[in-house]
This record gives C-alpha cells, sequence and structure tokens, in this order.
C-alpha cells in the first residue's frame, strides 16, 4: 500500500486497507504498510493536532540518533487518520517475556541501557518541559487531596531540572526488540527534563500495575517488581550517583498520574505520593 502526499506531507488521496491489525494501543490500531512501513491508524477520539504533534516529535527524536523508528508521512483510511512509520521486524518486549520469562534479566538490562542511551542523546527540537507538565497534572489531579497537591508542588520545586530527552511512557510493551538491540515507539508524551524523573516515572507505571488489578496474576505480580528493579539497578550501575533525588521523584510522579484517571489505581497512587512527601 503506499499513498501520494502533498508538499505538507500529507496524503493526497484516502487509500484502502485490507487485512487486520497486527496490534492494538490505547490511542490506536497498527496494520501492515507494504514490506517497510507500518501504519498507526488512530481512532476517531484522537484529534488531528495531537496526531500531528506525535509525527514533529517521532521524527525529531529519530533525527537526534535515539533509538527510534522513522516517521514517514500523514495519511487518511476510512475517514480516519494516521501515520506511516518505519517497519521494525521485531517482538514486542512483554510478549517476548510473556513467552520466555527466564529472559527477564537480560531484559531489564537492555531496558536500562536504552533509557541511558535516550537520556544522553541530544535533540535540536523544543521539546514539552517536564516540570511544566508534572505541575500541571497536579493541578488537574481530582483525586489527589489539596493538602498531599501542596506537599507535591512542593516537592516539585526542591527537585533538578533536567535538559534530557525523557520519554514519558517507557515499558516493556513499547520497546520492540530487533537482532540489532532495541527500538522505543509511543512519543506523544516525550519532554525536556530530568532523567531520573523518566525513570521513576517508569517505576510507577510498573510497580502500580503490579500492586493493583493491571496484573492480576500473583506470579506475574512478582515477575513485574523483579524487572522493573533491575531495570532501576542496572541504570544506576550505568549512571551511578542520583538514587536519592531518584527516590524524591517518585512520590512527585505518582500524585501526578492521578490525573490520568485510572481508577484501579487511585488508591495505590494517593497511598504512595502521601507515604513519600
Amino acid at each position: 500500500m503506499t499513498a501520494e502526499t502533498d508538499p505538507s506531507g500529507r496524503s493526497s488521496r484516502t487509500p484502502t486497507l485490507s487485512g487486520a491489525p497486527i496490534a492494538y494501543g490505547r490511542t490506536a490500531e497498527i496494520f501492515a504498510w507494504g514490506e517497510e512501513q507500518v501504519l498507526k491508524l488512530f481512532y476517531d477520539w484522537f484529534s488531528l493536532e495531537d496526531i500531528e504533534y506525535e509525527a514533529r516529535i517521532g521524527r525529531a527524536v529519530h533525527a537526534s540518533g535515539a533509538p527510534a523508528p522513522a516517521v514517514g508521512e500523514l495519511v487518511q483510511v476510512s475517514g480516519r487518520h494516521g501515520l506511516l512509520y518505519q517497519r521494525i521486524n521485531g517482538e514486542n518486549m512483554f510478549e517476548h517475556l510473556q513467552r520466555k520469562p527466564w529472559r527477564v534479566l537480560a531484559c531489564a538490562r537492555q531496558t536500562a541501557t536504552l533509557l541511558t542511551a535516550l537520556h544522553r542523546s541530544t535533540l535540536a527540537m523544543e521539546l514539552p518541559d517536564q516540570r511544566g507538565r508534572l505541575e500541571h497534572k497536579l493541578h488537574q489531579a481530582q483525586a489527589l487531596p489539596d493538602a498531599v497537591r501542596i506537599k507535591a508542588l512542593a516537592a516539585l520545586e526542591r527537585l533538578p531540572d533536567g535538559n534530557s530527552i525523557c520519554h514519558g511512557d517507557l515499558h516493556p510493551g513499547n520497546i520492540l526488540l530487533t537482532p540489532a538491540g532495541g527500538t522505543i515507539i509511543d512519543w506523544i508524551d516525550a519532554t525536556r527534563g530530568n532523567p531520573l524523573a523518566d525513570l521513576a516515572r517508569s517505576t510507577i507505571l510498573a510497580l502500580g500495575a503490579a500492586a493493583t488489578s493491571q496484573v492480576p496474576n500473583p506470579a506475574l505480580k512478582v515477575f513485574v517488581r523483579l524487572f522493573q528493579a533491575a531495570v532501576v539497578r542496572e541504570y544506576f550501575r550505568r549512571e551511578p550517583g542520583g538514587e536519592a533525588v531518584y527516590r524524591r521523584w517518585l512520590p512527585v510522579v505518582a500524585a501526578a498520574r492521578l490525573s490520568e484517571q485510572i481508577p484501579e489505581l487511585e488508591v495505590w497512587l494517593l497511598s504512595h505520593a502521601q507515604a513519600g512527601l
């Protein structure tokens, strides 16, 4: 499947799809698109403005040398907008670990390697400010009591800034494994900021899932905690010296995640925020 594009980079005609999606995400379905690309076809509720923003971020991150796929043009299929991406012939790390759980430590080390490589990359494009985004989330978190919100905002103010590319949503489902290494996908939450906040975000994602119904299997809960502990350990082996600051980011990031209104996580996130502030 191909699509002609106009000078703006958008498709000038409406192609049709054949075949079922090869993957599903929170915001889009993924379809094969020829031999070298895939189509990320967004659901109707996802705005064109946000898709165009994702395209700009994705192109800039790829150009920086970070482990990210190349981004193609914007297309329209069956009334829905989509982005073409370089096809990565690899397996989702989450699916890989389900098939080969004994590789948990190896995959954790690979995740830490990807994360440190990302945080060392430079980017010419101006990304959203991490601190500003967290502050906005703290103000928007309806489940956050005012007393805890005030403490979280004060803690955020005392934490150091940074100038690293931060993914904002790094977990095994957003890593594709290839013979050449790994590639990180889904860059819509990328910011410029402190890399330890980015690591803290990954930890809150993992531990929150393991502590709640998001991971229903008791054995898998232990597995997720083991994986994330190994990621953190390997990260600080490569980037020593920031453990104390990382721990200070954890309750702030947990409090900010309450803005995402995920009911099964709210009790755990609030407890984790209150305990650390």
